[in-house]
């Protein structure tokens, strides 16, 4: 098994591990050179199933390497995009590429005013030493001014792709198999185009962090995306996580899951039982039905399960999302999300 990241990444650049992410059975011995990585005799070792044993062994690191593969090509070729799309912006201009950016990016920008300055100063004053606001205001400038630069470019590039009919991105993104039971909590339609599963922990603050952006997601896509909750208790790491996760099932039971798991999020320093049986109270579940189930361990078990099931996937932390079946690792930004759901989007409509 080879164990270093980047010895792992450009063999996957080069071909030698370039396989489905899938697992499949062993192909027949008469496979072609192409796609065999070793042979004994008539027996023929395919890179797939190179890959499909990785896989198996180590499945938090394939889907690492695999997504880094991916994430490196994908950068390389919105950079391609990019320059062709600006290149030929220009030309219809007659105008060279740095012309046409320098002036479509300034055509773009809002002025830095005196006041911005003069707040931008007070924020990074100690970090510039002893100079005065005076002193400082033209550095002060050029910095806001290239930061405004910076993403009057992304910008326009986001209008040149906007404007162009005929644009598909056909890189496929490795994608992971998860599967949703009729008893994880959901919200949005189970026949909505994109499917966003979250592996959690309620006491873990970066799951609290993702929370707001998760809502954010439903509010601007409505139906077109559902939500889908996955427990993954790092009991370790965090010791009242199991029992909060077991609170929430109680909850459900009520018709009160999402409501429990705001709760939840927004008290993550106290989840002792009294306060789990306090927020039941707080959302509207009956309480003695609530403490009964609660107290009972009803759900304990169907926690420990879902943890197994999570480090099946391979999965270490939390929170871990799948779009579709595309990892997303950690708190990302909402733009990090809505990028990954509008490729989603747009691949199901040009199909």
């Amino acid at each position: 098994m080879i164990r270093d990241m980047r010895t792992l990444v450009w063999l996957l650049a080069l071909g030698v591990l370039a396989a489905p992410l899938a697992a499949q059975r062993p192909a027949p011995a008469d496979v072609s050179s192409a796609a065999a990585a070793a042979s004994v005799g008539d027996r023929v070792f395919t890179t797939a199933e190179v890959d499909a044993r990785w896989n198996a062994d180590a499945p938090a690191q394939h889907a690492q390497v695999a997504q880094a593969l991916y994430d490196a090509r994908r950068a390389a070729l919105d950079l391609l995009i990019d320059e062709y799309l600006l290149d030929r912006a220009a030309k219809a201009r007659s105008l060279t590429r740095a012309a046409f950016e320098l002036e479509a990016t300034t055509r773009l920008m809002r002025p830095v005013t005196e006041q911005e300055i003069a707040e931008a100063y007070a924020q990074i004053g100690k970090e510039i030493g002893s100079r005065t606001l005076l002193e400082a205001a033209p550095f002060l400038r050029q910095l806001l001014e290239n930061e405004r630069r910076t993403a009057a470019r992304a910008e326009l590039l986001v209008t040149l792709r906007k404007s162009e009919p005929a644009l598909r991105i056909n890189l496929d993104p490795p994608r992971r198999t998860v599967d949703v039971g009729p008893d994880d909590p959901a919200e949005g339609p189970a026949t909505a185009p994109v499917t966003v599963v979250e592996f959690a922990d309620f006491q873990c603050p970066f799951c609290g962090q993702l929370a707001p952006t998760l809502r954010r997601i439903r509010e601007q896509y409505g139906d077109r995306v559902r939500l889908v909750w996955k427990d993954f208790p790092l009991t370790q790491l965090h010791p009242r996580a199991s029992q909060a996760a077991e609170a929430a099932r109680c909850a459900s039971d009520q018709g009160r899951f999402w409501e429990y798991h705001d709760r939840l999020f927004t008290n993550q320093r106290a989840l002792e039982t009294s306060a789990l049986k306090q927020y039941a109270k707080d959302v509207g579940a009956e309480t003695a039905r609530f403490a009964a189930c609660l107290d009972s361990g009803k759900y304990a078990e169907a926690v420990r399960l879902a943890s197994n099931a999570a480090a099946t996937l391979g999965l270490t932390s939390t929170p871990t999302t799948f779009v579709n079946g595309r990892m997303v690792s950690g708190a990302k930004p909402y733009a990090t999300f809505a990028a990954v759901i509008d490729d989603e989007l747009s691949r199901i409509t040009a199909r």
